[in-house]
């Protein structure tokens, strides 16, 4: 049995309290040293390996339970995966699932499940309640049917949700384009396949995976060898073994050349730029310490080079960062990504492609080899505070056939890594002449400018995907604009549509509320909307504020986590221009407003308006009514950007209002079905404290 890497002594230096550089890195000192408590193992008739390491310094104890399966394709039945790690832990055949979270909190404990997997801990008094507890809703799961269809639409309303997500877009494009969709990596799920998947996929799945023949059990802490081992054998020798898995994946292989592959979001309001390439990378590699100093230098953080190059020096992106993976059965994935704004979408493909150029051809510098390592250290040493730290290292040298001693020599090979070698790794990893360059962003605004980018004087050829992976024609975008049409009619034809000028100017104030799902919870919105400054928008859950946003005439504050700020000038003037029923009343008179186009949202064509403050609004080229407004906040340091969609108009007293109002802000979305529409309510004055 291998040896498992347990405690770690800290070293302990004097604390200088005279003047001290903070602008130069402290300089490495040795590697703090690893000490190994042998585990102690054994293995039941079924399979399952167990580990077990003492640990009686804190009266507490881990329970990891780990299928190590070689990769299984789901094919038609795509779903079932993320279906069983949603039903799993809900109870057993033996406790009804409200009976079993209730014991587990009265024991302060958690008891969490994946697809394949388990996870228990809390006090070692109660060590094996827990892991009775754990057993029993593994091996013996309540699957019913009602369970089932709710978590279903959980899931379903997930994924519906990030349809429209860019950073989600290009992640399930990246992985079908790199692996192929003959391999269990490239398999995307979509709400339709989910929907055809039935308890039964589930079940048929959680037969073949989850088996004891590949598992192993990992419990650190409080406990007694003796103890676990009877306890174990008592609650898992009837885990009855199952049909031997195979790995069936396709090879997958790079591309011959760079490469962009696009995907068109019309909606986009930022471009998901990852930059990629397969790594044949395993644990026991002697390539593999080098290689995680080389990705920490090139874009482990904020002193990364991307991150400088991108963010510090262009001011592209809040954030470019890399990451290399590892995988005993087959390629893993080299990628370099970033959210970036539409404008500066082709200068940023540019920008990553010179800046892992020039680290694989250009040797690192001492300083940055140094201070690598410093990151590095102080990352492995805070990780072993973790919980389930020292689970992982025990199951990842049984599963990785790592040598005995790799985590006790874990910094002293990182210590180990030179110059060269990083240069060595980069060159052989960091593929920038076979690289897919995957974006998913506005076509409509990027395309142009992408199809001219070059690279080592070569024109890079542009690809066209939909959001499956499969090839497509290239969009087209361009909608004729009538000559005689400007903003000032659409907003016009915009107020006719909602129900006339004259109706509109009848109304003072509206009172809309509306409920959205959120990871299954209801989210209820209140918003009222004044003519006199007055606004509120609340947002709760369950009776408990979220956050709330208040303009008061001169003067508004927002809530959030329980903290009241009052707004800055920039959110005082936005919500002013968004407080009244109708801004479009007052945009009809504004001399800055122009149109500036046309584009398609959800495909619908619109006209574009900009209002010459950063907003913009998109009014539907059929009904005249506004369909999206695109605004941006001024937070501190940073320029963020909102995207409000409106949708399901309906007439309430002779004018119409949306009955679907969306939100978002970056990768999050919430839709909102408006369940009341009160015109000219008595305002209540305690909205406003």
């Amino acid at each position: 049995m291998k040896k498992l890497i347990f405690s770690i002594l800290f070293l302990t230096g004097l604390v200088a309290t005279a003047q001290v550089d903070r602008t130069k890195q402290p300089t490495p000192g040795p590697a703090p040293e690893i000490n190994i408590k042998d585990p102690k193992s054994f293995d039941l008739k079924n399979g399952l390996k167990v580990i077990v390491v003492e640990d009686h310094k804190l009266p507490r104890v881990i329970y990891s339970l780990q299928t190590d399966n070689p990769p299984v394709k789901e094919g038609d039945a795509i779903g079932a995966a993320d279906m069983l790690s949603s039903m799993l832990g809900k109870g057993s055949q033996s406790i009804d699932k409200d009976a079993f979270y209730e014991e587990v909190d009265y024991m302060g404990a958690s008891v969490n499940f994946g697809s394949s997997s388990a996870f228990g801990n809390g006090l070692s008094k109660y060590s094996e309640r827990i892991l009775q507890l754990m057993a029993d809703a593994a091996l013996h799961p309540n699957f019913s049917q009602d369970e089932f269809d709710k978590e279903k639409n959980i899931i379903l309303e997930n994924l519906k949700s990030n349809e429209k997500n860019v950073g989600q877009a290009a992640s399930k494009l990246a992985s079908v384009l790199a692996y192929g969709k003959d391999n269990s990596n490239g398999e995307i799920l979509t709400p339709e396949r989910l929907e055809s998947v039935t308890m039964q996929d589930m079940k048929e799945y959680y037969n073949k995976v989850f088996v004891p023949n590949n598992a192993y059990l990992v419990v650190i802490g409080d406990v007694k060898y003796k103890d676990v081992k009877k306890q174990v054998k008592k609650y898992f020798k009837d885990w009855k073994k199952g049909a031997e898995l195979q790995n069936n994946n396709a090879t997958p292989a790079n591309v011959t050349g760079t490469e962009i592959d696009f995907v068109d979001m019309p909606n986009a309001v930022q471009s998901q730029i990852i930059v990629l390439n397969l790594v044949n990378l395993k644990m026991k590699d002697a390539d593999y310490f080098p290689v995680l100093i080389a990705n920490q230098i090139l874009g482990g953080g904020g002193e990364g080079r991307l991150f400088l190059n991108l963010r510090e020096d262009k001011g592209y992106t809040y954030g470019a960062y890399s990451s290399i993976g590892n995988d005993k059965y087959g390629p893993a994935t080299f990628r370099a990504s970033a959210s970036v704004r539409n404008e500066v979408t082709d200068s940023s493909v540019v920008a990553f492609l010179d800046e892992i150029k020039n680290f694989r051809d250009k040797p690192v510098s001492k300083k940055d080899l140094e201070n690598a390592k410093a990151k590095y250290t102080g990352s492995f040493v805070r990780s072993l505070e973790q919980p389930g730290t020292l689970a992982s290292f025990a199951l990842n040298i049984e599963t990785e056939d790592l040598d005995d001693d790799f985590y006790k020599d874990y910094l002293t090979k990182i210590d180990a890594v030179t110059i060269a070698d990083v240069q060595r790794v980069a060159k052989k990893y960091f593929l920038v002449d076979n690289a897919r360059i995957i974006i998913a962003g506005k076509g409509s605004e990027v395309l142009d400018n992408l199809e001219k980018v070059t690279f080592d004087g070569k024109t890079i050829p542009v690809n066209y995907f939909d959001k499956e992976g499969n090839p497509v024609e290239r969009p087209e975008h361009k909608i004729e604009v009538p000559e005689d049409m400007n903003a000032f009619k659409v907003v016009a034809n915009c107020l006719q549509a909602l129900g006339g000028v004259g109706a509109l100017e009848k109304i003072n104030a509206v009172q809309v509320e509306g409920q959205a799902s959120m990871q299954g919870r209801q989210l209820d919105l209140l918003m009222l909307r004044t003519t006199n400054d007055r606004f509120v928008q609340l947002l709760s859950m369950q009776g408990q504020t979220l956050s709330k946003q208040v303009l008061n005439g001169n003067s508004g504050f927002m809530v959030q986590q329980g903290k009241k700020m009052p707004l800055n000038d920039d959110l005082l003037e936005k919500l002013r221009t968004a407080a009244p029923p109708f801004p479009e009343l007052t945009m009809v008179e504004d001399p800055a407003m122009q149109l500036t186009g046309a584009e398609k949202v959800d495909g619908k064509n619109t006209y574009v308006v900009d209002m010459g403050n950063g907003d913009t609004n998109y009014f539907d080229m059929e009904t005249g009514l506004k369909l999206r407004t695109v605004t941006q906040l001024q937070m501190g340091p940073q320029t963020i950007q909102q995207t409000f969609n409106f949708g399901d108009y309906k007439e309430v007293d002779g004018v119409k209002f949306p009955f679907v109002l969306s939100q978002s802000m970056g990768p999050q979305s919430i839709d909102f079905i408006i369940s009341k529409v009160e015109v000219n309510p008595e305002v209540d004055a305690a909205l406003f404290e």
